[in-house]
């Protein structure tokens, strides 16, 4: 690209220029007209060309097209340019500056809802599946919104979440810690975006951790209602008494001690009857880590049962035949046994682990391996490699044979007779 003399520009002269390169305006040093091939056409735009104050070297800047800037105000801006110049100061670093800080003051201007949302987002991606994220909508709309909805998110004070979380901290303190985590989280993401500076104001090991009772000790630890488990016997066979998939599921359930999620979602890939051994890929699993499951013999059952009539991919399909059943459906129906309405299916693990606690000598780490918890002892758990598959196979066979001998009756003794003898 070539360069031509200087000449005082005219309007009519740089909307016709069709020569590729820089044309220089004679009134305004550094003011340039810059002409490049596009198709068939031409594109024109204004650039100011000049050296640098504080590097020396030679730069420029583009001041827009020629549709967006005239030739006045592309000579008023070139001015402005050298008196910045003529001061010491960089064209481009000061406008880069400036551009950052009205960027910055915007962004300290986005309200609470808007970062939140962005938040949620951009965190999308981490979650397992979308109705995390739009758990942790719900509870911002219903608890936080409300009050920090609207207030931009450097202005968000600990008295502010404080207003939030005063009203449900000791009623509903496990919802109330998960909105204060997700408040934290929306502000921790606003403070790396520059949108806040200084602490988190929702976090405990500031002053709100001051201003809240511990929440653990307000917690109203609430168990999942759990069958007895001398009461598993005349459950299954009511369970067996009723027709279709969802009763079929539910007793997979409780042989194999898993959660509802786990078992309405298994797919027959996950499955190999050969072996007996139902692998829960780790992204559906609670502690994100794949999960082995021995298979009984009545298991083996149900999911030959369900395989002779297989219709799509997932062993427990609903009725459409096309997706899996949901966990709703498995807590309607145990809702709908009238002798056991009181119970809930993740239930049936606290059944399971009940049985074995106080009837066999199984080691506690086993019974955990065969529910999937997590170690709370980092130590064990980091040095904890296999998942006792073998010994576990050996306890889940004892757990089915129980769940199919009816109840030993109860002897009744007559102390008085027993005296007496």
């Amino acid at each position: 690209m070539g360069r031509r003399a200087s000449v005082a520009l005219t309007t009519r002269q740089v909307a016709t220029l069709t020569k590729v390169g820089y044309t220089a305006d004679a009134l305004q040093p550094g003011l340039n007209v810059q002409v490049t091939r596009v198709g068939d056409g031409y594109a024109r735009s204004w650039v100011y060309r000049y050296t640098s104050p504080t590097t020396k070297k030679r730069r420029e800047v583009g001041l827009g097209s020629l549709e967006a800037r005239s030739l006045a105000e592309a000579r008023d801006r070139a001015a402005e340019f050298r008196r910045l110049i003529l001061d010491g100061v960089d064209p481009k670093d000061h406008r880069d500056a400036d551009r950052a800080e009205r960027a910055a003051a915007a962004a300290r201007q986005m309200t609470f809802e808007e970062a939140a949302k962005q938040c949620v987002a951009a965190k999308a991606h981490e979650w397992r599946n979308a109705k995390h994220a739009a758990q942790w909508t719900a509870t911002l709309e219903t608890y936080a919104y409300p009050t920090l909805g609207k207030l931009p998110v450097a202005q968000v004070t600990t008295e502010a979440v404080l207003r939030v979380l005063d009203p449900i901290w000791t009623t509903k303190t496990e919802t109330a810690t998960r909105v204060r985590q997700r408040i934290e989280t929306v502000l921790d993401w606003a403070k790396a975006r520059k949108m806040m500076s200084g602490d988190n104001p929702a976090s405990l090991k500031g002053g709100l951790g001051q201003l809240l009772p511990k929440a653990r000790k307000v917690m109203k630890v609430k168990h999942q209602p759990a069958l007895p488990f001398r009461e598993s016997y005349a459950f299954v066979q009511a369970l067996r008494a009723k027709r279709g998939i969802g009763p079929k599921a539910l007793e997979f359930l409780l042989l194999t001690a898993a959660r509802s999620s786990e078992v309405v979602n298994a797919t027959w890939d996950e499955v190999d009857l050969a072996t007996g051994v139902w692998t829960i890929p780790a992204e559906r699993m609670k502690a994100q880590r794949e999960h082995r499951v021995p298979l009984n013999a009545r298991a083996r059952v149900i999911l030959g049962e369900m395989q002779a009539g297989c219709q799509c991919d997932y062993v427990f399909p609903d009725p459409t035949g096309k997706r899996s059943l949901s966990n709703g459906t498995l807590l309607a129906l145990m809702k709908g046994m009238t002798p056991y309405a009181g119970y809930v299916p993740h239930g049936l693990r606290s059944t399971f682990r009940d049985w074995a606690s106080e009837t066999t000598q199984v080691a506690n780490e086993t019974l955990e391996l065969a529910l999937a918890h997590t170690l709370k002892n980092k130590t064990e758990a980091a040095y904890r490699r296999g998942d006792q598959l073998e010994k576990r196979a050996v306890l889940m066979k004892r757990w089915g044979e129980f769940l199919e001998a009816p109840p030993k009756p109860a002897t009744v003794v007559d102390l008085a007779e027993r005296r007496e003898a």
